[in-house]
C-alpha cells in the first residue's frame, strides 16, 4: 500500500500539470499586464505622497492607467483588421506586446528626463498592453468553451496578481540597488520571455470553441445590448476604487510607513488575490455566482467601516486589518465579475465588446478614481468612507441582479 502511494501521488500531479498546461500562454501574458501596470503605476502614487505631495496631485497618476480605458476606440481595428503574419489574434498580442518591449527599453535610458517625456512614455507602454490584454481576450472568447472560461479568468487573475508582486513588490522594493534603469529593464525582459508561450497557441484550429453566440445582432444592436452592462461595470468599478482604492494613502497619512504600505500594496495585495483567484471558481460553483458575490461585497463593505473608525480614532493596525479585509472580500469578486464580462463579450466581435465592456466601464470609473484622494482631502478620511458605503452597496446590487439575469436566461444554477 505506502509503496505504490508515491507513484499514484506523482501520477496525480503530472495530471494536473498537464491539465494546467493550456492555461499557461494566458497565465503568461497576465503576468506582464500586472508587472508593467504595477511597476508604471502602482508605487509611484505612494512615493510622492510620502514626499509630501498633496492628495489631489497624487489622483492626477491615474491618468497613467487611462489607455486601458480607452481601447474601445481602436478596439475594432483589431477585430477587422489581420496582419500578414502569425493568426488573427495572435498577431495583434505579439505586435503589442513588443512595442511595450521596446518603449519600456527607451523609458529605462530616461531617468533624467523631463516629467513630461516619462510620462508620455509610460502612457503609450500603457497603451500597448491594454492592446494586447483586449487581443488576448478576444482569443478567449473565441477559442475557449464556455464552461472553461471560469479557469482562464483564475489563470487571468493568478497571473496579474504574480505580476503585481513582480512589478512592485521584487523591482520597485528593489529600486535602490537595481537602479531605474535596471528596474525598468528587468520589467522589459519579463514583458520579453512571458510572450513565448503564445506563439505555440493553436488559435486556428481552436477556433469556434468559444461557441460565440448572438452572431446575428447588428453593430447598432449590439451596441444597444451592451450599453446597460457597460454602465453596470462602470458603476462597479468606480464604487469599488472609492471604497477600497484609497485606503494605502490613508494608512499612511495614519502614519504607516511606506515600506510597510509598500509591502500591503507589492505583496499582500497581489498574494491574496493569487489565492483568492485560485479558490474563487470552486467556490462559485459551490455556493452561486451571485452568493459569491454578495459575500464578497458584504466584506468590502466592512472593511470600508472600519477604515472609516480607524481614520477617526487614528488607529493605524485598525486601518492595515481593514486594508487587508478589503483585499480578502475584494478577491471573491473577481473571477465571477471576468467570468460574465467573457459571456457578455460573445458576439462576433469580442475585441470590441470586451473592450466596451471592460475599458469603457474602466474609462467612465476613471473621473471617480483621479477625485478620490482631492475628496477625502476635502472632507477628511472618516466623512470619505462613510459617504462611499452607500454608494457601493448600490453599485454591487446592481452588478449582482445584471449577472442573475444572465444566468436565469442561460440556465445556469446561481
Amino acid at each position: 500500500m505506502t509503496g505504490s502511494a508515491g507513484p499514484a501521488i506523482g501520477t496525480r500531479v503530472v495530471d494536473a500539470l498537464a491539465g494546467l498546461r493550456p492555461l499557461a500562454p494566458f497565465f503568461c501574458l497576465y503576468v506582464t499586464f500586472g508587472a508593467t501596470l504595477g511597476f508604471l503605476s502602482g508605487g509611484a502614487p505612494l512615493i510622492l505622497r510620502a514626499r509630501g505631495v498633496e492628495l489631489a496631485e497624487v489622483g492626477l497618476l491615474q491618468l497613467i492607467n487611462l489607455p486601458v480605458g480607452l481601447t474601445f476606440l481602436w478596439a475594432p481595428v483589431l477585430d477587422r483588421l489581420r496582419l500578414p503574419f502569425l493568426s488573427h489574434r495572435i498577431g495583434w498580442i505579439v505586435v503589442a506586446q513588443a512595442a511595450s518591449v521596446l518603449l519600456l527599453v527607451a523609458l529605462s535610458f530616461g531617468e533624467t528626463w523631463p516629467l513630461p517625456a516619462l510620462l508620455a512614455l509610460a502612457i503609450a507602454a500603457c497603451a500597448c498592453v491594454a492592446t494586447m490584454d483586449i487581443a488576448l481576450e478576444a482569443l478567449v472568447v473565441e477559442t475557449v468553451p464556455a464552461d472553461e472560461r471560469s479557469y482562464v479568468a483564475s489563470a487571468k487573475l493568478c497571473g496579474a496578481s504574480l505580476g503585481g508582486i513582480l512589478g512592485v513588490g521584487v523591482l520597485v522594493g528593489s529600486y535602490d540597488s537595481l537602479g531605474w534603469h535596471g528596474a525598468v529593464l528587468a520589467c522589459a525582459a519579463l514583458d520579453a520571455l512571458c510572450l513565448l508561450p503564445i506563439l505555440g497557441y493553436g488559435e486556428a484550429r481552436l477556433r469556434g470553441a468559444g461557441q460565440s453566440l448572438e452572431r446575428g445582432s447588428g453593430a447598432l444592436a449590439r451596441l444597444r445590448r451592451l450599453a446597460g452592462r457597460v454602465l453596470v461595470l462602470g458603476a462597479y468599478f468606480a464604487a469599488s476604487y472609492l471604497v477600497a482604492g484609497p485606503n494605502t494613502l490613508a494608512l499612511l497619512d495614519l502614519g504607516v510607513s511606506l515600506g510597510q504600505v509598500g509591502s500591503l500594496t507589492g505583496t499582500v495585495l497581489p498574494a491574496v488575490n493569487l489565492v483568492m483567484a485560485l479558490a474563487a471558481g470552486g467556490l462559485a460553483a459551490r455556493f452561486g455566482t451571485v452568493r459569491l458575490i454578495a459575500a464578497g461585497a458584504l466584506g468590502v463593505l466592512a472593511s470600508g467601516g472600519l477604515m472609516a473608525v480607524a481614520c477617526a480614532g487614528r488607529m493605524a493596525d485598525l486601518g492595515i486589518a481593514a486594508t487587508v479585509l478589503s483585499f480578502v472580500a475584494g478577491g471573491f469578486l473577481g473571477v465571477p465579475v471576468f467570468n460574465m464580462i467573457y459571456r457578455w463579450a460573445q458576439g462576433p466581435r469580442p475585441a470590441t465588446d470586451y473592450a466596451l465592456l471592460f475599458g469603457a466601464a474602466f474609462f467612465a470609473a476613471m473621473p471617480l478614481r483621479v477625485a478620490a484622494p482631492a475628496l477625502a482631502g476635502w472632507v477628511g478620511w472618516p466623512g470619505y468612507f462613510a459617504a462611499s458605503l452607500p454608494l457601493y452597496a448600490a453599485a454591487v446590487a446592481w452588478l449582482a441582479v445584471a449577472v442573475g439575469r444572465t444566468l436565469r436566461a442561460d440556465g445556469v444554477a446561481r
